[in-house]
């Protein structure tokens, strides 16, 4: 009853946001984004999380119908607490695969993202993943390179652990060859390449010009065999098992999501107030949308 019940408030909040006075929908957006912290944490520290007082959260409370903050709570609280129903584990799944159909369908592909991503983590060990965040934090200069579908994620390796790793480069960056912009590459670098089949003819020329210069090469992909006269470093292997043509690359993601936690922890810091500035730079530059809450008139 309480997960039917903060799926309706959940829904009512999404359908009338727009119409809201702008600092209840700052806590309307908060309730949704966040539904398992809303439902652990007291009032005060929720109106301190969206930056609004505890009255405003009173006051969408009784937009909503309740009586009290504590009673708009309770189903996000209880759907908490019921640790033993059947929407632990993967028991969500089981029910949309008993629908037939679509749903059967929708299971099947949900099933094995899980898959793959459990596979992909299972594969990167301590060991591996300690290496991985070794040679890139040791190198005088990181390179991650991927082209075609991949290059997605080797971008977003790049925009994310750079604020942790300034000596970290994506390559290529403009419509060219990753080559182009190894020329310098030596002993005392790292290249981080991704592919996955069918492999790209780039990406291999670049792993055969570090290796041919003595730069250390960290492989993420589904085999360590990808073309002859390839030797790496190190090779992380990622589940590609798909419901569909393409490989699914979930798996490939959870691992440099992992890497990318170690590298912004072991950056301490220096990491931390690089992120900093990134963040405020972008601020004061206008890069990210920012609703207008009109200020509070003290008397």
């Amino acid at each position: 009853m309480s997960a039917t019940l903060k799926a309706e408030i959940v829904r009512k909040l999404i359908a009338e946001v727009d119409g809201l006075p702008p600092r209840l929908q700052l806590a309307a957006k908060y309730i949704v984004d966040n539904e398992n912290a809303f439902g652990m944490d007291p009032i005060r520290v929720s109106a301190e999380h969206i930056g609004i007082s505890a009255n405003s959260l009173v006051r969408l409370a009784d937009h909503l119908g309740f009586d009290s903050f504590d009673a708009l709570r309770e189903p996000f609280r209880s759907s908490l607490l019921a640790r033993n129903d059947t929407t632990s584990g993967e028991g969500w799944i089981d029910r949309l695969a008993e629908e037939g159909g679509f749903g059967q369908a929708h299971a099947r592909t949900l099933r094995n993202e899980t898959d793959i991503v459990m596979q992909s983590l299972r594969h990167l060990t301590a060991e591996k993943a300690k290496a991985a965040v070794a040679m890139l934090m040791e190198a005088r200069n990181a390179y991650v390179t991927a082209t075609r579908a991949s290059y997605a994620l080797a971008y977003y390796f790049h925009y994310v652990g750079r604020m942790a790793l300034p000596n970290l480069h994506l390559i290529p960056r403009h419509m060219g060859s990753p080559v182009d912009e190894m020329i310098s590459v030596s002993t005392e670098d790292v290249l981080l390449a991704i592919t996955f089949p069918p492999y790209s003819a780039d990406t291999i020329s670049a792993l055969r010009l570090a290796k041919r210069n003595g730069t250390r090469v960290i492989l993420i992909s589904d085999s360590e065999l990808i073309a002859p006269a390839i030797e790496v470093d190190l090779f992380l292997k990622v589940s590609l098992q798909s419901q569909h043509h393409f490989s699914c690359i979930a798996g490939a993601m959870s691992v440099l999501e992992s890497l990318l936690y170690h590298l912004v922890t072991r950056g301490g810091e220096e990491a931390q107030s690089r992120i900093a500035s990134y963040e405020a730079l972008r601020e004061d530059f206008g890069a990210y949308w920012q609703p207008k809450v009109p200020k509070l008139r003290r008397t």
